[in-house]
C-alpha cells in the first residue's frame, strides 16, 4: 500500500507526536508499505527556540519532504501553508499514486489533507491530537469550521482515548461513533528500566514540551514544599522555558533543579534510565507518549486527572493523580513518592507490566494498517467547500501555540 503521511512541526523529536510519527512510519515500512512523509517545520531561528527548527530528519525507507511553514512564521498565515501542503500532496500523487492519505492533527494538516483527498479521489485518515480537542476551534470561527469539516468528512478519525473523544464530542459535537480509539504506543525495546539506586536522592524527571499547559510551572511552584532528599531534571524546550528557568531561580531551586534543554530522541531512553519518578502535571493531553515512555522505563508516574491521562493512569494502581493546577496536592504527592520507597517501586512495577502488555507498537501499528486496508479503494467525501471566511484568532499572533 502507498501511504502519504502528513505531519506538522515534526522536527525536532521533542514532541510526543513527533516520536509517535517516527515509530508509526517505522512500523509501516517494516510491514512492507511504501511511505511518503510530508512534514512542516520551522526555519525561523526565533520560532525554532520554541520547538526547534530545520527540515524533518530522514526515516529509513521513507521518502521525506520538508515544507517550511512560511505562512505560519509570517504572522500566522495558516492558509498559505495549507495551500502549499495541498499542492505538494497532489504533486507527489502524480509521481507515486497514493492509496491512503493520513494526516497527523486535524488542523492545519488534516484540513489540507481532506482537501487533497477530494481533489485526488483518495481516502483520508486523520489522527486527532491534543490541541485539536483542547483549543483549536474555540479560538475562532475559521478554525472551528475547518475542524468541523474534517471531523464530519474524513474517512476515519483516530483518537487516543475515550476521555479525549468525549472532550471533542462535547466541544465540537462530533458523534462518538465517528471515532476509532487507537491508543498511544511506545518502543519497549528502546525504553527499558535502569538500575535501581538504593542510596542518594530520589531522581525526579520532567521531559517534554516546557509549557505552562503541561504544568511545568505548577511543578516548580510545588518543589520547595517537597520534603526529603530529591533532585529534579527538566528536559526539553518550549514556549515557557525561560519563564521556568526564572521561576526556579526565584524559588531558590538552582541546586536541586537542572534544565538540560533539547534532547535528541536517541539520547532520551538513557535519560529516563537515570531517574526514578516521572512528573507530568499536565492540564490535558490527547494521549501522553511521554507517560508511556516513563512507564516502559519503570518510573513511578505522577500526573493529573486530565483528559488523555485518565485513559492510561489509575490513581494508586499504576501511578498517582492529582487535580490539574492543585500545587499543594502536587507537593504532597511528590513527597509521598520521595519518602515511600515501597509505594514508588510498586507503582513503577505495575506501570512497566501494563506498558509491555497493552502499549506495544506492534499491536498499534497493525491496528492502523488494518484501518488503511478497510478504507483502501473507497471514495472520499466530495462537495467540501475549501473556502472559509477569515476571522480574528489569537493563534495568528502566536501560531506556535496552536
Amino acid at each position: 500500500m502507498r501511504v502519504c503521511f502528513v505531519s506538522r512541526r515534526f522536527f525536532p523529536a521533542i514532541s510526543g507526536m513527533s516520536i509517535y510519527a517516527i515509530n508509526l512510519l517505522r512500523q509501516l515500512v517494516a510491514a512492507g508499505h511504501e511511505v511518503t512523509m510530508i512534514s512542516q517545520y520551522y526555519g525561523d531561528p526565533e520560532r525554532a527556540k520554541v520547538y526547534g527548527g530545520g527540515p524533518p530528519p530522514d526515516v529509513p525507507g521513507v521518502r521525506v519532504i520538508g515544507l517550511e511553514a512560511l505562512g505560519e512564521q509570517a504572522g500566522g498565515d495558516f492558509e498559505r501553508d495549507i495551500a502549499c501542503m495541498v499542492e505538494t500532496i497532489v504533486r507527489e500523487h502524480a509521481r507515486t499514486r497514493f492509496d491512503i492519505l493520513h494526516a497527523q492533527y486535524g488542523y492545519p494538516t488534516g484540513w489540507a489533507t481532506l482537501l487533497a483527498a477530494q481533489v485526488l479521489g483518495v481516502p483520508c485518515v486523520v489522527s486527532i491530537q491534543g490541541g485539536d480537542g483542547h483549543w483549536v476551534g474555540s479560538c475562532c470561527s475559521t478554525h472551528r469550521i475547518a475542524m468541523e469539516r474534517v471531523l464530519d468528512h474524513a474517512g476515519a478519525l483516530l483518537i487516543g482515548g475515550t476521555s479525549f473523544a468525549a472532550e471533542v464530542h462535547e466541544r465540537l459535537e462530533t458523534p462518538m461513533e465517528r471515532f476509532t480509539i487507537v491508543p498511544g504506543a511506545v518502543d519497549t525495546d528502546r525504553f527499558t528500566p535502569g538500575e535501581t539506586v538504593a542510596d542518594g536522592p530520589v531522581r525526579l524527571f520532567y521531559h517534554g514540551r516546557v509549557d505552562r499547559r503541561k504544568g511545568v510551572l505548577d511543578m516548580l511552584d510545588a518543589l520547595p514544599q517537597v520534603a526529603g532528599d530529591w533532585r529534579c531534571t527538566v528536559s526539553g524546550i518550549g514556549p515557557d522555558l525561560e519563564p521556568a528557568r526564572a521561576l526556579a531561580a526565584e524559588l531558590g531551586l538552582q541546586d536541586r533543579v537542572t534544565f538540560t534543554g533539547y534532547a535528541d530522541y536517541d539520547a532520551v531512553p538513557a535519560s529516563y534510565r537515570q531517574h526514578d519518578v516521572f512528573l507530568s502535571p499536565t492540564y490535558a493531553e490527547g494521549f501522553s507518549n511521554t507517560i508511556l515512555e516513563a512507564m516502559a522505563s519503570r518510573h513511578a508516574v505522577l500526573s493529573c486527572r486530565a483528559v488523555g491521562v485518565v485513559d492510561c493512569i489509575r490513581d494508586g494502581e499504576n501511578g498517582l493523580l492529582v487535580e490539574p493546577g492543585d500545587v499543594p496536592a502536587l507537593a504532597s504527592a511528590i513527597t509521598r513518592l520521595v519518602s515511600d520507597a515501597p509505594l514508588r517501586h510498586r507503582l513503577a512495577d505495575a506501570a512497566l507490566a501494563e506498558c509491555r502488555r497493552v502499549y506495544s507498537w506492534h499491536a498499534v501499528g497493525a491496528q492502523i494498517a488494518g484501518i488503511y486496508a478497510a478504507l483502501q479503494g473507497t471514495r472520499p467525501a466530495t462537495g467540501i467547500d475549501p473556502y472559509i471566511p477569515l476571522a480574528p484568532c489569537r493563534f495568528r499572533a502566536e501560531p506556535h501555540l496552536l
